[in-house]
């Protein structure tokens, strides 16, 4: 392993998932401090809906926009995510820790470069869409790859006003189309409803509990 890079992570972990050519994959970053039954929901939606062949749970080194105060390991972090989300067409992967990266733009740019022939879709929750016009470089996100925005609690009203709505309102596909979005020339996007959880990551390090 190279030095510098995250203590105690697999090397498997570092690097990134075997693709073919022609595959449809959902891309579901987060810190994921820790991961829990709202994230699955989401992740789980997204792969039902957009008819995904994987999906990449990617657990970020931290999220500019959070305080790490209260930031775990990233060892610990993705130990977490592959106990509640393992399965056969689940990859959980840090390959952006291996790259150095912090900024989502520059995650999308380097795998658009490195995976041309795939079909690549982002998936958020609702809540982190209301504030998607914070993240850097946020219009170039939206013009790399198509996006999934799956509905969570006490965000539904919020995606309609958000900033990325308004500006990108004639690239929304409705629910119906939700299976064509990942062969959408971006910048495209979808608001999915489904089953929403109420637990947030938020409410678990506060010692809160499940309902």
């Amino acid at each position: 392993m190279s030095a510098g890079w995250p203590d105690g992570v697999d090397p498997a972990a570092l690097a990134m998932p075997h693709t073919e050519p022609g595959m449809v994959i959902g891309l579901f970053g987060g810190s994921f401090n820790p991961p829990h039954q709202g994230h699955r929901m989401v992740a789980e939606i997204a792969r039902r809906r957009l008819r995904l062949d994987r999906i990449w749970w990617m657990v970020t080194p931290g999220n500019p926009l959070k305080d790490h105060g209260h930031l775990r390991p990233l060892s610990e972090r993705l130990a977490a995510v592959e106990a509640l989300a393992g399965g056969p067409r689940i990859h959980v992967t840090a390959f952006e820790a291996a790259h150095r990266i912090r900024y989502t733009a520059d995650t999308l740019a380097l795998l658009h470069r490195k995976r041309p022939g795939v079909h690549f879709v982002w998936i958020m929750g609702a809540d982190s869409f209301a504030s998607f016009h914070r993240w850097q470089d946020w219009r170039r996100i939206a013009e790399t790859f198509p996006i999934a925005v799956v509905d969570r609690p006490g965000s539904t009203l919020s995606v309609l006003s958000a900033p990325m709505a308004q500006a990108f309102a004639r690239a929304r596909l409705t629910e119906r189309e939700a299976a064509a979005l990942p062969f959408r020339k971006p910048p495209a996007w979808v608001f999915l409803h489904g089953p929403r959880s109420p637990v947030s990551s938020t409410l678990l390090r506060n010692g809160g509990q499940a309902g």
